[in-house]
């Protein structure tokens, strides 16, 4: 194991990824953030109405206990 080495691949491979990244602009962090909320949401929204369909199947009514 060549520890000199692997270190000098890690920092080369840092250095790359930092080039190549930038920091988006305000409207890019705008859209990218309004479709982040909107998947939680339709998640969080799923999850709601599988938890409704399963208490009708198995209570017969609304009881989340």
């Amino acid at each position: 194991m060549d520890i000199i080495g692997n270190l000098s691949s890690f920092i080369t491979n840092a250095r790359h990824i930092l080039y190549v990244s930038y920091k988006p602009g305000p409207d890019r962090f705008k859209r990218t953030a309004k479709i982040i909320i909107l998947g939680i949401l339709v998640i969080g929204l799923l999850g709601f109405f599988i938890a409704i369909l399963v208490s009708l199947a198995v209570y017969g009514n609304l009881s989340f206990a």
